[in-house]
């Protein structure tokens, strides 16, 4: 059996970008995963500061995207927009932030259009920012709180992991070769199995799903939800001709290049909690 040739220097030099790509993604979230968790836990005034803070950031990463030559202005409209139905929703009324949210981005839009970045791409960057961010302050302000976003949080995580990590194991035929060719059906196997084990380990700890619904089922959807959020994201940067939304947090990208798969998820445990409401009260 002849040995094995030897590594060349641009191959080593590949290899030895990529552990260390990894290793800075593995210390960047032990860093802010304890502090997320944390935050969500206390809730209040730091749960707000850590909603807004975070939907200033991803309002920045869309105008810069959509509008490169008026990305502040465009940016700037799209916070206030989106941060006014925030703050509406902490105080306790979600119906009118949505309705805030809405007129925003009409206004956003319209305002959009005077700066040449396109009146569609500046009224979505509201809904797609905003629409989360309030199902997430409504969540976290709804009983046994905690729990619910920990199950949104959670399960993207586990999911978006062990996709990536199953992924670049296993490989095999891509899942969306047009808009994101480095995502695999393995990958995709991977985290739904893995957000599946989450929702029921989970959902032992808190028992927030009793007779009304399977928590498989919930790990199944939120998880189906986490990878349609990542695929549209790598479509919407596509659209703009962008690698990464930002440049924030090393060894991610971008704010967005995190929590896109999160931000659907939020969203579909949003739905399931209304279903929930509307069924058994718990």
């Amino acid at each position: 059996m002849p040995p094995n040739p030897p590594e060349t220097p641009a191959r080593k030099t590949v290899v030895g970008k990529r552990t260390r790509e990894v290793l800075v993604r593995v210390a960047s979230a032990f860093v802010l995963i304890p502090l997320v968790i944390s935050i969500l836990w206390l809730g209040g005034v730091w749960f707000l500061t850590l909603i807004s803070v975070g939907v200033a950031l991803l309002c920045i990463e869309w105008g810069l995207m959509a509008s490169p030559r008026a990305g502040a202005r465009l940016a700037a409209a799209l916070t206030m927009s989106a941060l006014a139905a925030v703050f509406t929703g902490y105080l306790g009324h979600p119906l009118l932030s949505f309705l805030i949210l809405l007129f925003g981005a009409l206004c956003t839009g319209l305002y959009g259009y005077r700066l040449g970045a396109g009146w569609m791409d500046a009224a979505y960057g509201v809904l797609y920012v905003g629409v989360p961010a309030i199902i997430l302050m409504w969540l976290r302000e709804s009983n046994h709180g905690f729990d619910w976003v920990m199950f949104a949080f959670l399960i993207a995580w586990a999911s978006d992991s062990a996709a990536y990590v199953t992924g670049k194991i296993v490989g095999g035929p891509k899942l969306w070769r047009r808009y994101s060719p480095n995502k695999t059906w393995s990958g995709f196997a991977g985290g739904m199995i893995a957000g599946m084990l989450t929702a029921g380990a989970l959902n032992d700890l808190t028992h927030l799903f009793k007779h009304n619904i399977s928590p498989l089922i919930v790990g199944v959807l939120v998880s189906l939800a986490t990878m349609a959020g990542d695929l549209w994201e790598s479509a919407l940067k596509r659209r703009f001709g962008v690698k990464d939304a930002g440049s924030l947090i090393p060894g991610h990208g971008g704010l967005m290049d995190r929590v896109d798969g999160l931000m659907f998820a939020i969203v579909a445990l949003g739905a399931i909690r209304l279903l929930v409401l509307l069924g058994t009260e718990i």
